[in-house]
């Protein structure tokens, strides 16, 4: 009897079985950097390129070093700075192109150029103006010259699937009779569905002569949205090396999500039988940087690393979720570094998950007072999108989560300087007529609003999370600032919103005083002596 692996057990890693390596190739700081959007500059480059070490990354695509001068330092100055992972810059096959990067990539402790060439018709026609022996030529010529100014050359047939399979298989094994090490058989526009992709990549491995160390790759953009599913596709067919990006960004719709191969690879290791070389647990701290040097937020609900990736609001999901985790979850969010599974508590929690958030938070209510608590909470939650824990302890208080104040912003001036530091003012009134005014110099405006808030109603902020997005359109678009901050351990949250972001940020840290002061427990009347 066969024996069925559970990806779901708490041990779903399968170790006593012997499992080739797949090599990651990561692009993000080429074909990831390049799409519009996501720029960087050389220090974010330097950056970006220590956390994919740490990664685990094989191969590092640092640039393409002939484009311009800032690329070709970047390239270099990874080269010199990182030991671990092979650096890669990219050249066409053109003289300028291959001796750029191979200058560029001079310091590196393993280097290698990657050379492409079109083969497609369409693009042999009206891109090249070359007929197929001048490809192939081409070709040959620039890898024995690559080999040269580096250990090692890879070369991408670009558009290989909308080439002929037949001369596919000449230009390959042209190019591993060369010395090309890694060849790389790109879906370059989108255009293939994994069943193409794993057939053509069999039918390569199948009648491409090269000795056994030259490895086949897999670079797959998502137009159709398929680039995960025809890498992975290319993978059991028996690619051996993944080109790919964090986040998934890359030109027009993007590439191959790095996070989500890696973590398909690793849940179903029994399907596809290889390993890669990634600590997994770095997947989402180095998701979170790339946020951070681009200003390119991920979408909740992205695979792996989004803010939904482990989050469940259902109250079905939750009850199951609450019993065993593998109900509902075929991976743990700890394994890709993010920290633990939230049950989200919204308008579609049921009783279950509200009663166990309220044990956590110190609260124990009987039967009677569940259903008042159910009922506000149901209530509460049908007008905002989500109940933090704040709203949950007013609830179980039996204040009034909605409610606003005792502080209030009556005055607020904020002045910084280009490349120096900023001062703010802020002016508060409390309900019981109390009215304070102090201000503060910080690292930028809204550092200094913060400080100030801080020194004019005593309560300390440690800002763990900011983030500012547009809520309308517009000159005068308005603004929403979203703080969370850590007090008397534990995490609270706010929001503002105004034109100004630095009002809507002052808004949004009042927010979060207000309700630590509203909740805090009401002060004792001093005992009097003798009684």
């Amino acid at each position: 009897m066969t024996h069925q692996h559970n990806p779901t057990d708490e041990n779903s890693d399968v170790t006593d079985v012997a499992a080739e390596r797949v090599r990651i190739f990561d692009t993000t700081l080429r074909d990831g950097e390049q799409a519009p959007g996501f720029s960087m500059d050389r220090r974010a480059k330097l950056r970006m390129a220590h956390a994919l070490e740490a990664l685990g990354i094989d191969v590092i695509e640092a640039g393409f070093p002939h484009a311009s001068p800032d690329d070709f330092n970047a390239v270099a100055e990874i080269a010199r700075a990182l030991r671990g992972p092979t650096i890669c810059g990219l050249a066409r096959c053109q003289t300028g192109d291959i001796e750029s990067t191979g200058r560029a990539l001079e310091g590196a402790h393993h280097s290698r150029i990657h050379l492409f060439l079109s083969t497609s018709p369409l693009h042999r026609e009206h891109k090249l103006g070359m007929s197929k022996q001048q490809v192939i030529d081409t070709a040959c010529a620039s890898i024995e010259r690559a080999k040269t100014l580096s250990h090692e050359v890879e070369f991408s047939a670009e558009d290989a699937m909308r080439t002929e399979p037949e001369y596919l298989v000449e230009v390959f094994s042209a190019a591993a009779a060369a010395g090309a090490t890694t060849l790389n058989a790109p879906d370059t526009v989108g255009y293939m569905t994994p069943a193409e992709i794993a057939e053509r990549f069999a039918y390569l491995l199948k009648h491409v002569r090269r000795d056994q160390h030259v490895i086949f790759s897999s670079h797959c953009h998502d137009d159709l949205g398929m680039a995960v599913a025809n890498s992975l596709a290319a993978v059991s067919a028996g690619a051996r090396q993944v080109e790919c990006t964090i986040n998934g960004i890359g030109e027009r719709a993007g590439n191959a999500s790095l996070e989500e191969v890696v973590m398909a690879l690793r849940v179903r290791r029994p399907l596809f039988g290889v390993d890669t070389g990634i600590d997994t647990r770095k997947l989402y701290p180095t998701s979170r940087l790339l946020t951070q040097l681009t200003g390119q937020a991920v979408p909740r609900n992205k695979a792996v690393v989004g803010e939904n990736a482990f989050a469940h609001e259902s109250g079905i999901h939750q009850h199951g979720m609450l019993k065993h985790r593998g109900t509902y979850e075929i991976m743990h969010a700890q394994d890709v570094g993010m920290g633990e599974t939230r049950l989200v508590l919204g308008k579609h929690s049921g009783r279950h998950a509200l009663r166990q958030r309220l044990q956590v938070l110190g609260h124990t209510p009987d039967e009677g007072e569940m259903d008042i608590i159910f009922a506000r909470f149901k209530a509460l939650a049908d007008k905002k999108r989500e109940v933090h824990d704040e709203d949950l302890e007013a609830i179980a208080l039996g204040h009034d989560p909605e409610a606003t104040g005792p502080w209030r912003i009556t005055q607020l001036n904020t002045n910084s300087h280009m490349g120096g530091s900023a001062s703010a003012s802020v002016r508060l009134t409390h309900d019981n007529g109390h009215e304070v005014g102090e201000a503060a110099i910080g690292d930028g405006p809204v550092d200094a609003v913060l400080r100030a808030i801080e020194r004019a109603t005593g309560t300390a902020l440690d800002v763990t999370q900011f983030q500012v997005r547009a809520v309308s359109e517009g000159g005068d678009a308005q603004g929403q600032a979203q703080l969370t901050a850590r007090h008397a351990e534990r995490d609270w949250r706010g929001n503002g919103v105004s034109t100004d972001i630095i009002e809507a940020t002052a808004h949004a840290a009042l927010a979060i005083v207000n309700r630590i002061e509203r909740q805090a427990p009401a002060p004792q009347p001093a005992a009097v002596a003798g009684l």
